[in-house]
């Protein structure tokens, strides 16, 4: 049993007594339940018990760039920031996930060395329409797909008409299509990045670029009735027509980042590649707008998009420089830091970083402190305030946005199915589990 003044549930914050048997919540109880024989009870006094987090937007990277990040080091670091589950991209491994033979590599690798419970996306990619209904009945939860160069050439974008035979073929079987939007002819028509000034970089993926590509994208959806999600949203701009959008029933959800809602283009400083992303950090009016976006409802759910490499590819000049923030460990303080600046309470961050992303992708037994769910909890002193140190983080290149940064929100303790496997940021030994859409393996 665990107790706390202050629990998150779906029904708001209240003192209570969680109860636990056999990895799951079978009640929840008033504060002051008698803590039945034989029965541990964990009192966690005034620090909030809430929901483990799931991330469904994370690069482990594993097999094939290992020396980027790893199954290992990731999922440590997802445990000691209260990420109880997260669900793979199908890149920048090698093979990348777009076969179910590669499907198999991959949870070969990652079986026995996860701290945390894990998922995997699948790719749809040119020419592997053929595979992408036996990679859903193998358990992936969706498809990934890109509209521009990814970055790396083994998992190339599709054309046009590749996206919507993908999506046709997605749909046929009730598939849910994930999207890197941003229209390539926009980003090759923008001025190259190029040298260390941020300006450069922001100057050639416009926001333009995104708006027009999930213009595109929410036509499709509405000619093929299909299910699909917009990653990593950056651009403000593209908020009212998809607002307008699911109003008349389109089925599209959204998702966005920590540090689109933390880090603002205006205090990049030159050379600081760490701060390089697609689609990149813009600035605070746009961020602002975001942020509304979260408000209102239009946008749904605020995961990592965890993309590490080592730290010689993040060189000083922004055109050259590997794009992507490393912050699973750190995306419930970043948040809840700039949440509560802007008055938003720990339960919606609860709901943007636990309950949404936890529906979006069918796991109806993660995401909410309820009888029925996994015991999967983050403990938390949101009051307390830390300063971020590269060497205090778990993934494997100690490479950060946030380095030097004082955030609200300290991890007491990160739990799964029960069990402690984060105590004051040091996790325990891997005993996380490998999940498929609506079982697990």
């Amino acid at each position: 049993m665990l107790r706390s003044t202050r629990v998150i549930t779906p029904e708001g914050t209240r003192a209570a007594s969680v109860a636990v048997a056999g990895g799951k919540i079978t009640a929840v109880l008033p504060h002051r339940t008698e803590v039945p024989a034989g029965c541990r009870l964990e009192d966690l006094g005034d620090d909030v018990l809430l929901p483990g987090l799931v991330d469904t937007h994370v690069h482990v990277n594993d097999p094939g760039r290992t020396e980027w990040e790893g199954f290992g080091p990731a999922t440590r670091a997802a445990a000691a920031g209260g990420v109880t589950t997260l669900i793979d991209m199908p890149l920048n491994s090698v093979p990348p996930t777009t076969t179910t033979e590669a499907l198999d590599i991959k949870r070969a690798v990652a079986r026995d060395r996860v701290h945390v419970d894990v998922g995997f996306w699948g790719g749809a990619v040119p020419g592997n329409v053929p595979h992408l209904r036996p990679l859903h009945e193998a358990g992936v939860f969706g498809f990934k797909c890109f509209l521009l160069h990814s970055g790396v050439d083994e998992f190339p974008q599709l054309s046009p008409a590749e996206l919507k035979d993908a999506l046709a073929e997605i749909t046929g079987f009730g598939g849910l299509l994930i999207v890197h939007a941003e229209d390539p002819h926009l980003i090759e028509a923008a001025p190259p990045a190029t040298g260390p000034r941020y300006t450069s970089f922001l100057a050639s993926r416009p926001r333009a670029a995104e708006d027009r590509a999930i213009a595109g994208l929410i036509g499709l959806a509405r000619e093929l009735d299909a299910r699909v999600h917009v990653l990593h949203l950056s651009s403000g701009d593209a908020l009212p027509m998809i607002a307008a959008a699911r109003r008349e029933g389109v089925r599209l959800t959204v998702e966005t980042c920590p540090h689109f809602l933390t880090l603002t283009a205006e205090e990049v400083p030159d050379g600081a590649t760490e701060f390089k992303c697609c689609p990149p950090i813009r600035e605070a009016a746009n961020q602002d707008a975001l942020w509304q976006g979260l408000a209102d409802g239009v946008i749904d759910c605020v995961v990592s998009d965890h993309s590490p490499c080592t730290a010689d590819l993040k060189v000083g000049d922004f055109g050259q420089a590997w794009g992507g923030i490393s912050s699973l460990q750190l995306g419930l303080p970043a948040v809840w830091t700039a949440a509560r600046r802007r008055g938003h309470r720990l339960e919606e961050v609860v709901r943007w970083m636990a309950t949404a992303p936890a529906q979006l992708v069918g796991l109806g037994h993660k995401g909410a402190i309820e009888p029925g769910r996994d015991a999967d909890f983050a403990v938390l002193a949101p009051d307390e305030t830390f300063t971020v140190d590269p060497a205090g983080l778990h993934h494997r290149n100690q490479v950060t946005a946030y380095a030097g940064r004082t955030l609200h929100g300290v991890v007491r303790s990160t739990w799964l199915r029960g069990v402690k496997i984060a105590d004051h940021g040091t996790p325990t030994e891997p005993t996380g589990r490998l999940l498929e859409r609506q079982r697990t393996v």
